[in-house]
């Protein structure tokens, strides 16, 4: 699988920068660096980014409105392809406009243990607080400051005598351990297979009447009572030599089914057994999934096999 682009955000040393390239030379790590950009033209992080063969860009913000700032750090990072924003140590409030094209795609670092103590001098008031840890967290970035879902954290003990700068200088230790470990686990988070089930296990369950149920020592789920209830859709993990991780789900026909396969291979496929009857296989380990999509054929499929007294609750409600 190709490695997810990321850019980086910076505005001063670059040290959790430092901390995410030097983990993408792995030959096992799932991402690479295409850029380091920063709001200082003068940030020694661009230096090291420099003799680390790392594109770099820079634009300083004195002067002007947050919003065109912003709008030529996008273009900036949007030049270079990227798949992801990592902002680590990048110290600019950014718009909401931003943010959203970025949403879900941007991670930034925290030096406390979130939800508590956003903003500024996390550490002193962890101790003010006489806390017995503090910590780093890395987040999805909302519109909110250091409100975004909280993908993991390293709690960091707090020793007597500590003062802000020695409890920093540990937790900036545990930061370089956890972010680039959180950025590799979410960008290649569409090759694990929990993470895909639990996803299509919460749509699949959001229709009416449905439950989950086994079949052949897959997850399967079906519409209708416990006893009588029909399958709508299996979840498939590299079935019968497939490297494909996907959802199955009925077409209107076996033309439909091939026709799909053959326009758009890197989407669907036939899985063995279950295509003769005109399943078709989506496969979601593969970058940009349209979960909305995936819901359309999720829904589609349970309205081919759901009671009749079911689905015209569902298309009365849906008139309204």
């Amino acid at each position: 699988m190709a490695k997810a682009r990321v850019a980086i955000l910076i505005s001063g040393g670059g040290t959790n920068m430092a901390a995410l390239l030097y983990a993408s030379k792995a030959d096992t790590c799932p991402y690479e660096i295409v850029l380091v950009a920063s709001n200082d033209p003068d940030a020694a992080g661009l230096k090291l980014a420099k003799a680390e063969g790392i594109a770099t860009f820079s634009k300083a913000h004195k002067g002007m409105e947050r919003a065109e700032h912003d709008m030529i750090m996008d273009m900036a990072i949007r030049t270079h392809r990227t798949d992801y924003v990592a902002l680590a140590g990048y110290m600019r409030i950014l718009t909401p406009e931003f943010v959203a094209r970025w949403e879900g795609r941007m991670l930034n670092i925290h030096p406390s243990l979130l939800p508590k103590y956003k903003g500024l001098d996390t550490h002193q008031r962890a101790l003010d607080a006489g806390d017995s840890h503090g910590g780093a967290s890395v987040h999805l970035v909302t519109a909110e400051l250091d409100d975004g879902p909280v993908l993991g954290q390293t709690a960091v003990a707090i020793i007597a005598g500590d003062i802000s700068e020695s409890l920093s200088a540990r937790v900036k230790l545990a930061e370089y351990q956890l972010y680039p470990r959180v950025l590799a686990d979410y960008v290649s988070r569409y090759n694990n297979a929990d993470w895909l089930l639990q996803k299509v296990e919460g749509l699949a369950l959001a229709l009416p009447e449905t439950h989950a149920r086994a079949s052949h020592g897959s997850a399967g789920f079906r519409v209708g009572s416990e006893k009588s209830g029909k399958f709508f859709a299996y979840f498939s993990v590299q079935h019968h030599g497939s490297d494909a991780i996907g959802v199955l789900v009925k077409t209107g026909s076996i033309d439909e089914l091939e026709t799909l396969c053959e326009q758009q291979p890197e989407i669907y496929w036939k899985p063995a057994f279950y295509g003769a009857s005109g399943w078709i296989g989506v496969r979601l380990n593969r970058p940009g999934v349209d979960w909305d999509h995936v819901h359309e054929w999720l829904e589609r499929s349970w309205r081919s096999v759901a009671p009749k007294s079911v689905t015209k609750l569902m298309d009365v409600a849906e008139e309204f």
